[in-house]
C-alpha cells in the first residue's frame, strides 16, 4: 500500500511539476515586418546623424562646375592638375576632406579614368532602413527565442539639394547595403539584437 501511495505521490507531484513548467514557458509574442523596421529605424534615429560621403569622378567634377557648386581656380602646367574653389552655394552643399573650400584634383595622368575624390554633404541625416524582407526564426547564441530578416540599408538624401543628390547617383558612389538584423526577446519583447 504504501508503494502504491508513493507511485501515486510521484506521478501528482510529476504533473504538477509538468504543469507549472508548461504554464511558465510562454511563447513568444508575433514580430510582424512592420515591427521588424521600426525597431531597425529606431536603432538607426537613435545614433548620431551623419553627413553623406560623395564621390566624384571626372564627370562629376564638371557637373559641379554646372551646378554652381564650385568653380575652376588654376590649372597646372601638366595640363591635367587643377584646383577648384567652392561657391557660396558650394560651401552651403558640401564640404571637402580635411577642410578649406579647395578640390585638388591630381589624376596620375591625362588619361587616368579611375582617379576620383569624395566631398562631404553639409547637412546630416541618418540611415534608412527599408525592403525587410520576411521575418523568419533563427537561433542565437545565448537566446531562447530569435528571429531575423534582411533589409535594405540606405542614405537619406532629403535635406540635400538636387544638384548634390545628383552627384551622389553617379556611378561609384554606393547609397544602400543589404544587411541582416537579428531579433531576440526580452522581458516579453522584442527587440533588436544586432545588425550585421
Amino acid at each position: 500500500m504504501s508503494n502504491r501511495r508513493n507511485l501515486k505521490n510521484l506521478v501528482v507531484t510529476g504533473l504538477l511539476g509538468a504543469g507549472m513548467l508548461v504554464a511558465g514557458c510562454k511563447s513568444a509574442p508575433e514580430l510582424t515586418q512592420d515591427q521588424a523596421l521600426s525597431l531597425i529605424q529606431a536603432h538607426y534615429d537613435s545614433a548620431p546623424a551623419d553627413s553623406v560621403s560623395i564621390n566624384l569622378s571626372k564627370d562629376g567634377m564638371g557637373q559641379g562646375i554646372t551646378a554652381g557648386l564650385w568653380k575652376l581656380t588654376k590649372v597646372y602646367p601638366n595640363k591635367f592638375w587643377a584646383d577648384y574653389t567652392l561657391t557660396d552655394d558650394g560651401k552651403k552643399a558640401v564640404k571637402v576632406a580635411g577642410g578649406g573650400d579647395a578640390i585638388q584634383w591630381r589624376p596620375q595622368s591625362e588619361s587616368d579614368t579611375s582617379y576620383s575624390i569624395t566631398v562631404q554633404t553639409v547637412a546630416t541625416s541618418h540611415l534608412k532602413a527599408r525592403d525587410l524582407h520576411q521575418v523568419a526564426d533563427e537561433t542565437l547564441p545565448g537566446v531562447s527565442s530569435a528571429k531575423g530578416a534582411d533589409f535594405t540599408e540606405g542614405v537619406d538624401l532629403s535635406g540635400v539639394p538636387q544638384s548634390v543628390q545628383d552627384l551622389a547617383h553617379n556611378p561609384g558612389n554606393k547609397l544602400s547595403n543589404k544587411r541582416h538584423a537579428d531579433f531576440s526577446v526580452e522581458n516579453g519583447a522584442w527587440v533588436l539584437h544586432g545588425i550585421v
